[in-house]
């Protein structure tokens, strides 16, 4: 079987990986167009300098180096130099030791070394300056251009055609899908059309009228003089100086991200035989030049040989963009992929286009996560230009954000007034904690490195929730109006959402196949009426894909806010204030009402994500302040309170209660991370489960973990810390690991890898707090 038509636009390291992927698969009906010679194309690939670094806080980033090294070693691609990064400060060394226990996480062997060690591997260094390093063995250098011809070669005797120095002009669509592409000369049809143009992306995008919201940027790469070295050296980072080299021989390449960031306009790219390797700006690199001769002293007896400013494509949070537009079926996107992650990256594809899913969790890199607003060009430049920064200089206290104040709630005059401090997700400010809540008298120890975006409040936060009641601002939380039958969403979800009308149903959304995309919270409104809460564009984008002719699925979530009224005098402050009866036996946990709240219109959710008594209360936006004035104003007396992110998540682990995307994916298998769905006997899988997402309660020694640490028993790393907080109510640090599920009994004891020690923990039953769950029921 041939498959599908494919045209892959791109014959980059990326395209001639996809069309290994995919012809390896058993599709062979596949042209790739290059608009640059083959295969030397011209593009980023042409002169990346190869680095790869397999050790990554992602675990889908991590998943595709190692995967890339395994192939490309296969193929005679990759030298296994093995990496150093060097701390010269004592906070790049602690961030090193985290970055040792990422690998272990993810299963990539490194070890922490001393300068003398650093010294041995690197005998360059001066060792005066260093503090220690991490060594990664199986790290090295691929050679992009060789790893392209390669793949591509094993693609062509497979079928596939590869067609260079002809530029695409034209995608060509009929009725919302993707037909194939021209040329100007010459048409091409195509069932898939597939942009990994790199940093053209966005010019490619445009021809389908497609957003692909990546911002080419360009750093500076030298090669210097003969300066000692010797291809056996280790690939070496530099991080207290944003600096990287390689040797080339007996000559040192040195690449710099210690400059002002610098972006690059696609009308800019000169039309030579290398646009993208452009003039090279000398004073831009002095402060590079300056720390490189400081760790390196033999290269102040060396110049510069070669030297220009390379151009990469850099996104507004730093992943790729993978995936099929949504507007345009058959049109894929691989793009903003390092050399470093460009086999996996294809591989994922590779299994997503022909299996119908991705053989790995996808969710942090599919094209489709970004809200309308982050697609603005003004947005999709500040923000990767912010993380240009972040990602190269990833041990201190983060900048602000380059894009703040995008989405605000109705709350937020109050929320300021308050004295809240902010953080942001998507694009929305979300109150942290309130400077108006006073700290507690007796300050808990806490570790500098967790400490740094934590605050004592959120302790006075929790326990005032516990104890009285407090406003939660939920309108970040995407919310869709679903009008249609029920059948629509029944067939899509785990459980039977076909409830009478004011049920909520919390569920599993599924894919045809029955593989789960992530959890939502169905609330049945009318008969074919239904509020949706969802984990945001992902999942809007899956419903919008499948919903029939006559069903209609909208975000609604700018349009309307939320708040989380919970607490034990929850409802003493609400009853006085609704025409709804709130009463135990009227307003059942998992039920909805509309009604009014003072002259407000209200919907609201019994539901509660911190483990008390409470509802989830929603309006029309233009209500929203007067939503919070109307529950403030009857609030002193029973101490109302508002409480922030921090104290929300304390509360939330407290009750056992997970976070899709952080705690559990498709991936990880929910059915078996111990929520509770509403499931039927049918969707849950047939084998038991070989891993348990556990709840772990840690030795309280002032030490917080912060998820994806090790977790270690027999001295092996056996699992990953999803998610931690500082558990108030019980008395000391929680953490969410998945673990095999040998170890998930209560009271087994395991360690958790925190930078350069173990903190002991307890596998405990769950919920920790409020295990009959009266405390929400009442």
């Amino acid at each position: 079987m041939a498959g599908p038509k494919v045209v892959i636009i791109g014959a980059g390291v990326v395209g001639c990986a996809l069309a290994d992927e995919l012809t390896g698969r058993g599709w062979t009906d596949i042209t790739v167009l290059e608009q640059g010679p083959l295969f030397v194309t011209g593009g980023s690939s042409s002169h990346a300098p190869g680095l790869v670094f397999q050790t990554n806080p992602s675990r889908t980033l991590a998943r595709f180096a190692r995967y890339t090294v395994e192939k490309y070693a296969e193929l005679e691609c990759f030298a296994a130099v093995g990496s150093l990064e060097v701390a010269t400060s004592a906070a790049r060394l602690a961030e090193l030791h985290r970055r040792f226990g990422f690998g272990q996480s993810w299963g990539i062997s490194s070890s922490v070394l001393d300068a003398d060690e650093c010294v041995a591997l690197f005998p360059l260094l001066d060792k005066s300056v260093i503090l220690g390093g991490l060594h990664v063995p199986s790290d090295g250098l691929a050679s992009a251009v060789r790893a392209a011809e390669m793949q591509a070669g094993r693609a062509i005797t497979r079928g596939a055609q590869f067609i260079g120095n002809i530029r695409v002009t034209e995608v060509l669509s009929d009725g919302g899908r993707v037909t194939g592409v021209g040329t100007g000369d010459e048409t091409f049809a195509a069932d898939i059309v597939v942009s990994c143009a790199g940093f053209w992306g966005p010019a490619v995008g445009e021809l389908a009228g497609v957003p692909i919201p990546l911002l080419p940027m360009a750093h500076q790469y030298v090669r210097t003089t003969p300066a000692g070295a010797s291809d056996d050296l280790p690939i070496l980072r530099h991080q207290d100086r944003d600096l990287y080299f390689r040797a080339h021989g007996d000559r040192l390449g040195i690449g710099s991200y210690l400059h002002e960031p610098m972006p690059v306009e696609l009308a800019d790219i000169p039309g030579d035989a290398h646009p993208s390797m452009l003039p090279f700006t000398p004073a831009a690199f002095k402060q590079s030049w300056a720390a490189a001769a400081e760790l390196i002293p033999a290269l102040r007896g060396t110049a510069l040989d070669d030297a220009f400013n390379g151009v990469f494509s850099f996104t507004a949070d730093g992943f790729p963009l993978l995936g099929e537009a949504r507007d345009l079926r058959g049109f894929w996107v691989a793009e903003a992929i390092w050399v470093t992650h460009s086999a996996g990256a294809a591989k994922a594809v590779a299994d997503w286009m022909v299996d119908g899913r991705p053989g790995i969790d996808l969710h942090e890199c599919d094209l489709n996560r970004f809200d309308p607003a982050q697609l603005a060009p003004q947005y999709v430049r500040k923000r990767a230009i912010r993380s240009f920064v972040e990602v190269y200089d990833i041990i201190h206290p983060l900048d602000p954000p380059a894009v703040r104040n995008l989405r605000v709630s109705p709350f937020h005059p109050r929320q300021v007034e308050l004295g809240a401090t902010f953080g942001e997700a998507m694009g929305w400010e979300r109150p942290l904690w309130y400077a108006t809540n006073p700290p507690p008298e007796e300050l808990r120890p806490r570790d500098e490195w967790s400490a740094r975006h934590w605050s004592p409040i959120a302790e006075t936060e929790a326990r005032l929730t516990r104890r009285r009641v407090a406003l939660y601002d939920m309108t970040p939380l995407t919310r869709l109006e679903v009008i249609g039958p029920v059948s629509f969403l029944n067939g899509l979800t785990s459980s039977n959402v076909d409830r009478p009308v004011g049920t909520v149903v919390y569920t599993l959304l599924l894919d045809p196949a029955g593989g789960v995309r992530s959890d939502i919270t169905v609330a049945r409104l009318a008969e074919d009426r239904f509020q949706v809460g969802v984990n945001g564009p992902l999942d809007l984008d899956w419903l919008l894909r499948h919903a029939p002719a006559g069903v209609s699925v909208r975000d609604v979530t700018g349009g309307t806010c939320g708040l989380g009224v919970w607490g034990p005098r929850a409802r003493e402050l609400v009853a006085s204030l609704t025409d709804v009866d709130v009463s135990a036996d009227a307003f059942k946990y998992f039920q909805v009402r509309q009604g009014h709240l003072g002259m407000v219109p209200v919907t609201m959710l019994r539901l509660s994500y911190v483990g008390e008594l409470g509802w989830e209360i929603y309006t029309e936006a233009e209500y929203g302040l007067r939503l919070w004035d109307t529950l403030w104003e009857a609030g002193p007396e029973l101490g109302l309170i508002a409480a922030g992110r921090v104290a929300f998540n304390s509360l939330r682990l407290e009750k056992g209660y997970r976070a899709w995307g952080i705690d559990m994916t498709a991936e990880d298998d929910p059915f078996q991370a111990g929520v509770g769905f509403a499931v039927r006997p049918e969707a849950r899988p047939a084998t038991p489960p070989d891993r348990r997402l556990t709840c772990l309660t840690v030795a309280d020694t002032g030490d917080m973990p912060m998820g994806r640490e090790p977790v270690y028993a027999g001295g092996f790393a056996v699992g990953h810390v999803t998610s931690a907080a500082y558990g108030y109510t019980v008395g000391g640090p929680i953490a969410y690991a998945w673990l095999p599920a040998a170890l998930a009994v209560p009271g087994t004891q395991v360690e958790i890898g925190y930078f350069d020690r173990r903190l002991l923990a307890t596998v405990a039953a769950e919920p920790l707090f409020d295990p009959k769950h009266e405390r929400i029921r009442r």
